[in-house]
């Protein structure tokens, strides 16, 4: 059996025991190499999808000896993404020369040949005819304003390349599916769907010491991103926290953006906004817990994956009627319009509340999580790789 398909410890392999440019023998496993370019750059959501794909898929090969007759993975990396990829726990290969884009763009082609490259970020291969490249939205396409001008030059570019030359492209729900569709970048039939998981959060205790960090009381806050992408329409949100009747209940937002980066937008704080930065996944579990509501009203999403994670852990939802949220979130959430900041006063007041709601929303949306997770995404993976030709 393959050796990559066997192994069973982390770390980096020894490339001399096999060049990239070997003749690739028929009676093997098909090959797949996946592009792991994205162990250099800052976590995104994006990289997080790409990490339990692949350490999940890696699970499955070695869990079904079916399976792994028929396909191997190979994680290949540049040089600086050697220690994230050895947190993976999964088998990786370091290959050189240079690194970041010209990496992924020429490197990664040229010494994977033949073989098929798995690209799970957004990013495929220009050069690559055999490949396989997961695009999680067409956002660039639909609210372009949300990203500069030179990512989204470049990602239109390589995205009409990939859609037109890879041999699959894959997304994560049935609404990116039809976005990638409408504005030309692959035709429907060439798209496979693998809806992402979100059992990762619960597998750790949740760290309730950010509470009294930030001075806040069970059930009396509402969390959600603190991004100033014009598609996550937190300024709207901030505008609905503004008005009286919701005083007594706080908005913290956690990730990047802070204050100030939405002041320099023109956009008014409201009092009763927190800012908590960047938090780990044990504080999150824990402001999920404790909070009234997620509140997610973007205007669209390729899939949402902050609801479904708030869900699980017994948060309600109220989200946008917009995107991928409605086929995600199912009747398991509350919907507000994402162009009325007032609906969303409407909405929080009622669920502020009322108990009753709140414990039958808490209950649905355990439920609708449940239905999302990482093996399953994995296997369908493992499904679309195994039906390339």
């Amino acid at each position: 059996m393959h050796y990559f398909a066997l192994a069973a410890i982390s770390g980096e392999t020894d490339t001399s025991k096999r060049p990239a440019s070997e003749h690739i023998d028929l009676s093997l496993p098909r090959t797949i190499i996946i592009n792991g370019k994205f162990l250099i750059a800052e976590a995104t959501g994006v990289h997080r999808v790409a990490s339990e794909l692949i350490t999940h898929a890696y699970q499955l090969l070695a869990e079904r000896n079916d399976l792994a007759q028929r396909l191997a993975l190979e994680l290949w990396v540049p040089a600086g993404g050697a220690e994230r990829a050895r947190q993976l726990g999964v088998p990786f290969r370091v290959v050189a020369p240079l690194s970041g884009r010209a990496w992924e763009q020429i490197t990664l082609p040229r010494k994977a040949g033949k073989r098929i490259i798995l690209s799970l970020c957004n990013v495929g291969v220009v050069a690559a005819h055999r490949s396989v490249t997961m695009i999680h939205d067409a956002q660039v396409r639909s609210t372009p304003d949300s990203y500069s001008i030179p990512f989204r030059l470049w990602y239109r570019f390589q995205h009409a390349i990939s859609g037109r030359r890879h041999e699959r492209i894959l997304t994560v729900s049935e609404f990116s599916r039809q976005q990638l569709a409408h504005y030309g970048i692959a035709p429907q039939h060439k798209v496979g769907v693998i809806l992402n998981g979100i059992d990762h959060l619960g597998q750790m205790d949740a760290d309730s010491r950010i509470l009294d960090r930030l001075g806040l009381e069970t059930g009396r806050f509402a969390v959600t991103l603190a991004n100033t992408q014009a598609h996550k329409n937190i300024p709207m949100l901030l505008r609905a926290l503004a008005a009286p009747e919701l005083a007594g209940i706080k908005l913290v937002l956690f990730g990047s953006a802070k204050a100030d980066d939405f002041r320099v937008l023109g956009h008014a704080i409201p009092d009763n906004a927190v800012f908590a930065g960047r938090v780990t996944d044990a504080e999150l579990q824990a402001l999920y817990e404790k909070a009234l509501c997620i509140a997610f009203p973007s205007s669209t999403e390729g899939f949402g994956l902050p609801p479904l994670e708030a869900m699980r852990a017994g948060c309600p939802a109220i989200v946008a009627r917009a995107g991928a949220l409605p086929e995600v979130c199912g009747d398991a959430a509350l919907y507000a319009d994402h162009h009325d900041p007032q609906d969303w006063v409407r909405v929080l007041s009622e669920l502020a509340i009322d108990s009753d709601l709140r414990a039958d929303l808490a209950a649905r949306g355990r439920a609708q999580a449940a239905r999302f997770t990482w093996r399953d995404a994995a296997t369908r993976l493992v499904e679309e790789l195994l039906a390339l030709r």
